[in-house]
């Protein structure tokens, strides 16, 4: 059972949070901003309600998690949101991460690879009144028909950077994903400088659970 009330206590623990990713390292403050609005208990079950301002994933089914909210604004932050941009977000999930890219202004196309997550998110944002533009499908191989975007962000551990998500990137456009094995990927920051040129930054190590698809891991 969801519960869609926000407290005093609840936005005393978002303030709390921003502290913390503060102190960890994140400057950006239209990033902040998101995360202190957001309600993130919105996306936990009620008996888990005392869970959501912890800086740490946490288990949505389907063997999937709701990212570790250092891990949501550090790939925020390097996305370099604009308002107005068309970002693509492989990996919906339980719908915070996009949730917040919408807060920032970004015009968001999420896609889900397992259905029953890609329903039950879906039900559950166009409740909260968050305009997401769902798709259920292989994330690695992006959203062709509605390329390209200025931002893609990759919310599941990559084995390689998909071509077909380099392709559907516009010149100028960045993309953030985690690469690496099953259990550890270090996360990477690509910006597209031509068609031919791209730049590859490489940052600290994380965890994901692994993309599954055509262009990622396949599954057994």
């Amino acid at each position: 059972m969801l519960r869609l009330d926000d407290t005093y206590r609840h936005k005393g623990q978002r303030k709390a949070l921003v502290t913390l990713l503060r102190s960890k390292g994140i400057k950006n403050e239209a990033v902040l901003e998101a995360i202190n609005t957001l309600p993130r208990h919105f996306f936990f079950d009620t008996a888990l309600d005392s869970h959501a301002y912890e800086d740490k994933a946490f288990p949505i089914g389907e063997g999937q998690t709701i990212s570790q909210p250092y891990t949501v604004a550090f790939q925020t932050e390097l996305l370099e949101i604009n308002p107005g941009d068309k970002i693509l977000e492989i990996g919906t999930g339980s719908g915070y991460q996009a949730s917040i890219l919408h807060l920032m202004g970004g015009i968001v196309y999420s896609i889900e690879y397992q259905k029953k997550l890609y329903d039950r998110t879906k039900k559950f944002l166009t409740k909260l009144g968050i305009p997401i533009n769902f798709y259920l499908g292989d994330g690695s191989q992006g959203i062709p028909a509605q390329a390209p975007f200025d931002k893609i962000i990759v919310t599941a551990g990559a084995p390689v950077v998909p071509n077909s998500l380099l392709k559907q990137l516009k010149v100028g456009g960045i993309l953030v994903i985690p690469v690496g094995d099953r259990n550890t990927q270090k996360m990477m920051k690509l910006t597209k400088k031509t068609e031919k040129q791209i730049i590859q930054e490489e940052f600290d190590n994380f965890a994901f659970v692994p993309l599954l698809g055509v262009e990622g891991w396949r599954t057994k």
